[in-house]
């Protein structure tokens, strides 16, 4: 039987696998976003295949993406993150986790929840992209403006334009599989 056809970013036995189970399908749960958040964060000037490999470290590292214990890591803590080589050792980034659990916990109570803050920006259901070819795929849109300038303001770091845009493929925001990609459908029909 010959193999679907994926988006071709989806090359390796880690990324096929993240391909056709995680991405694009749509996220609702805070922990799952906060996870999310600062992963993408993380990749910044990086490949996804690099946070890929790195996932389960981050996950040991951080608690498990617990917003409410990275909150308060102290300096002392995140001295500590930075010799440990399952993580990318970048100060601002571990730092940046940091100050990004503390602005995720504002806007959670701000708004009830991060989902509901989120999905807003998207009136609440994906947008259904409709790519025939990679060069079609924007690095950015104008939700992913208006959500990197609303995080900022709310004091996220490494939430640039960039960043979120590829947050909200992530999340399944936007659904940025190609049409000849076998799981565009299935995205679209679980949303």
């Amino acid at each position: 039987m010959p193999s679907p056809t994926r988006c071709p970013w989806a090359t390796t036995p880690l990324s096929i696998e993240y391909h056709d189970r995680e991405w694009g399908v749509p996220v609702h749960d805070d922990h799952r976003l906060f996870e999310f958040l600062i992963l993408e964060g993380a990749q910044a000037g990086l490949s996804w295949e690099t946070i890929l490999k790195k996932r389960e470290s981050y996950r040991e590292a951080f608690d498990h993406f617990d917003p409410q214990k990275i909150a308060r890591y102290t300096a002392a803590r995140q001295a500590r993150l930075l010799e440990n080589p399952g993580i990318i050792r970048n100060r601002l980034k571990v730092a940046s986790a940091v100050i990004n659990a503390q602005a995720f916990l504002a806007v959670q109570e701000a708004c009830g929840s991060f989902d509901a803050y989120l999905w807003a920006f998207v009136d609440g259901k994906p947008v259904q992209n409709r790519r025939r070819s990679p060069d079609e795929v924007p690095a950015s849109s104008p939700v992913s403006d208006r959500l990197s300038r609303d995080l900022r303001a709310r004091g996220f770091k490494f939430v640039g334009t960039t960043i979120m845009y590829a947050f909200m493929q992530a999340v399944g925001m936007v659904n940025d599989h190609l049409l000849a990609c076998f799981r565009c459908r299935e995205v679209k029909v679980r949303s």
